[in-house]
């Protein structure tokens, strides 16, 4: 860190964010050169969080950087360090995070080798302030992570305006932008949203096999049509931000090569949606293999969409299958 703030001083890597990369490093550094008793009595779990809270996002921006070439210097010479004893700077970054892990572990030890009651007490205490906030940190960090990737979603997943969708409705020009105003490009954003899987399939219409993705949520099942462009309307480059790992490495490598995933309908609620299969009968005569319909009803129970979906093959229509049929018997969210 110091390294780098030198030859910002010098007018080199001026655009790299220290804080996105380091975070509060130096504020937890002067607490851990604390004394034993003000290290835990001090802001040591306050400080961590901050730390911790961080760390996935440095990661990404680390692994963004990692793509220029006068960064990758920096790095190189960085690491040769002897006081990074052979380490990279990933598995410095991670190292504040294991050690607040192993303090409950430390804490413990200290207590059974003390012998004052008083001192017992103290670090008692200690740990349990520790423990509780590993236990909020977990929560934090969880609801952080999910927050990232389903912010990373809405940069490809594009919402087309009724009247694009369906050319049935008509839109004066005047009026379209009042439209825009109340758009569901932030229908991603409830707290208790959870993507539960996400998987490419073969969408089957009257003239054409379609490549669709699917993007399973714990309340609705969303449909996307896969589509290269090199910018989303209105957005930023998805080129240039860092992928999130818990994403499929099918749709990271997709959303590098620039690709966008157009809603293909409106989103089907899983209280509104219809698992059925395709009879053998109907694969063998007209050639669907691997298929399966969802079928999406209005709350009057009326028909209103039907999707026949292909896989690439029988086990990964299986699990596709039972992984809806798990889904559709859980209990919603409110």
């Amino acid at each position: 860190m110091n390294t780098l703030k030198y030859l910002q001083t010098n007018e080199l890597l001026l655009d790299v964010d220290l804080w996105r990369l380091f975070a509060n490093l130096e504020e937890l550094n002067k607490v851990i050169s604390k004394s034993f008793l003000q290290f835990f009595q001090g802001d040591l779990c306050q400080t961590h969080q901050i730390y911790c809270l961080n760390y996935t996002s440095a990661v990404f921006y680390l692994e963004n950087l990692r793509q220029r070439e006068e960064f990758v210097i920096y790095l190189k010479w960085c690491e040769q360090n002897e006081q990074c004893k052979r380490l990279h700077l990933s598995e410095l970054l991670v190292a504040p995070l294991q050690r607040l892990m192993r303090y409950p572990l430390l804490l413990n030890n200290i207590w059974k080798r003390s012998t004052d009651e008083i001192e017992k007490g103290f670090i008692q205490s200690f740990k349990e302030k520790v423990e509780k906030s590993i236990r909020d940190l977990e929560g934090k960090v969880k609801w952080l992570d999910n927050f990232q990737k389903f912010r990373q979603l809405q940069e490809v997943i594009i919402w087309p305006q009724v009247w694009d969708r369906d050319k049935r409705f008509f839109v004066p020009e005047c009026l379209k932008q009042s439209l825009r105003e109340n758009s569901s490009e932030n229908i991603l954003c409830s707290t208790n949203r959870l993507l539960l899987h996400e998987g490419r399939l073969t969408l089957a219409e009257s003239t054409r096999l379609l490549d669709i993705y699917l993007f399973l949520f714990n309340d609705f099942l969303l449909i996307t049509k896969i589509k290269h462009h090199k910018k989303k309307y209105g957005g930023s480059d998805t080129n240039l931000m860092p992928l999130h790992p818990s994403l499929t490495p099918e749709l990271q490598s997709f959303i590098r090569e620039g690709g966008f995933c157009t809603v293909l309908d409106q989103p089907i609620p899983l209280d509104r949606l219809i698992l059925k299969n395709v009879d053998p009968i109907h694969v063998t005569v007209f050639s669907l293999r691997n298929a399966f319909l969802i079928q999406h009803e209005n709350r009057y129970r009326q028909c209103i969409a039907v999707f026949l979906l292909q896989a690439q093959t029988e086990a990964a229509k299986v699990s596709s299958t039972l992984l809806f049929s798990s889904v559709l018997t859980q209990p919603r969210f409110p």
